[in-house]
């Protein structure tokens, strides 16, 4: 498992007796959803895949990559 995205994420070792730590649920979103986000406000999933999603706020149009922390569905 990479590290260099998350710091606090570890590599798991094989010969270790702690159980790894359980992979984050993503959160999915279908185009159509209304969200909020912490920067932006209100907005519209115009767009999505498995690692991005395509908003429009009253800003412009914005793309958020996985995991989605700062992004609620309404």
């Amino acid at each position: 498992m990479p590290t260099h995205g998350n710091p606090d994420r570890r590599r798991h070792l094989s010969s270790s007796p702690f159980r790894p730590a359980p992979a984050p649920d993503i959160q999915q979103f279908s185009v159509g959803d209304r969200v909020s986000h912490l920067r932006h406000g209100l907005g519209v999933v115009v767009a999505c895949n498995e690692a991005t999603v395509t908003l429009k706020f009253e800003s412009g149009v914005v793309r958020v990559n996985s995991p989605f922390d700062r992004l609620t569905r309404l």
